[in-house]
């Protein structure tokens, strides 16, 4: 199992960071680059949950979204064609005394068959930066888009 933990502070509020994560709409790969129009669907949403397939060049998950707690959001992987187990996406958000946002960022990467253990030892070794690139982008994207900017 590969585990990267990654951390960023944010001009973003808890809640903008959080409307940010659970836009499902056609605008998402603007802000996750990993997920992709074609790929995203919703399956069902409720308060504080969403069922949610997402993806991009050929790997895909199915996500179970919960922020009923809206500090600490678990995305659990239900169904994928590379990962199982364990594999989730756990965002933990901080308010700071400066008004910034603290997030931390735990993803979790069980390959399910042959492929996905591969790409798992991938993301063991080199995908820190990767994701961590990835992450950073992504909340760029989401504080131009708060502040009516268009993310670039």
């Amino acid at each position: 199992m590969a585990t990267i933990h990654l951390n960023q502070t944010t001009t973003l509020t808890p809640a903008q960071f959080l409307a940010g994560l659970t836009d499902f709409g056609p605008g998402r790969a603007e802000i996750f680059e990993r997920s992709s129009n074609e790929y995203t669907k919703v399956h069902g949403q409720s308060p504080g949950h969403a069922d949610v397939t997402e993806g991009s060049s050929g790997i895909w998950e199915r996500l179970d979204y919960d922020w009923t707690d809206p500090k600490h959001i678990v995305l659990k992987t239900t169904d994928s064609n590379f990962w199982g187990g364990d594999s989730s996406h756990t965002y933990t958000l901080k308010e700071l005394p400066d008004g910034m946002t603290e997030v931390d960022l735990v993803v979790v990467r069980e390959g399910k068959n042959i492929k996905g253990k591969l790409l798992e030892a991938v993301v063991g070794t080199v995908g820190k930066g990767i994701f961590a690139k990835s992450f950073e982008k992504s909340i760029k994207a989401m504080e131009a888009r708060s502040n009516g900017a268009k993310p670039s």
